[in-house]
C-alpha cells in the first residue's frame, strides 16, 4: 500500500536534481512519529505529517500549529510522504516542486486518540472519516491536537486544533518564541 500512496510524491520531484528523499525504505516506525516541517516555499508555512500505515499523511498548514486551543489553524492536505522525509532538513532547488528552505522544527512520537462510541478507531480509517485526534510527545508541540476535515473535493480542507489540555498554551507563540530546528538548531537562514 505505501508504494501507491508514494507516487504523487516521487512524480513531483527529480531526483537527480534534489536532495529530498526517494522513499525507497518503507519500514515502519516502532512507535509511530510525528514531524513538523518549517518550509519558506513560495510562501512561509508549516507541514504537519503524521506517520499513517508506513506513510507520513501530510498538511501545509499556512499560520503553523498553535499551542492557544482558542485558535483554528487551517490545514491544506498535501501528498503523503516518506518517513525518511522526517529528517530532512535543506534546501529544495529553484525550479522544483517545493522549491526553498526546510528544516524540522519539532518531531517525536505520538499516540492516537481517536474513538468512536469509546472504541478506538484506526488512524487511517480516521483520517478517511475526516476527523482524528492525537497527543503529541514532541519537543515543542505536546498533549491533544485534532485534526477536523470541513471542506471536501478539489479544495480539500481541514482544521487543525490544539486541545484544552495541561499542555495547551494560550499566551505563548511558540512559532516566534522557538524558530530553531530540533534537530541541527539552525534557523531557516542558516540552512544552506
Amino acid at each position: 500500500m505505501p508504494k501507491k500512496t508514494l507516487e504523487d510524491y516521487q512524480a513531483k520531484r527529480d531526483f537527480r536534481r534534489t536532495p529530498e528523499p526517494r522513499g525507497e525504505d518503507r519500514r515502519i516506525s516502532p512507535a509511530p512519529i510525528f514531524v513538523v516541517q518549517k518550509h519558506d516555499a513560495s510562501h512561509l508555512h508549516y507541514d504537519f505529517r503524521l506517520e499513517v500505515d508506513g506513510v507520513l499523511k501530510s498538511w501545509a498548514i499556512p499560520k503553523g500549529p498553535s499551542t492557544d486551543p482558542r485558535q483554528k489553524r487551517l490545514a491544506v492536505p498535501t501528498e503523503d510522504h516518506p518517513l525518511e522525509y522526517a529528517g530532512f532538513e535543506g534546501v529544495i532547488p529553484e525550479g522544483e516542486y517545493g522549491a526553498g528552505r526546510v528544516l524540522v522544527w519539532d518531531t517525536g512520537p505520538f499516540r492516537n486518540l481517536t474513538e468512536k462510541k469509546g472504541v478506538p478507531v484506526p488512524l487511517a480509517e480516521a483520517v478517511a472519516h475526516g476527523h482524528l485526534k492525537v497527543w503529541l510527545e514532541g519537543h515543542k508541540l505536546k498533549g491533544g491536537y485534532a485534526l477536523t476535515r470541513f471542506k471536501t473535493g478539489k479544495d480539500e480542507a481541514w482544521l487543525l486544533v490544539k486541545a484544552d489540555d495541561e499542555a495547551a498554551d494560550a499566551p505563548g507563540d511558540v512559532l516566534k518564541t522557538r524558530p530553531e530546528s530540533v534537530l541541527s538548531g539552525r534557523t531557516l537562514e542558516e540552512i544552506n
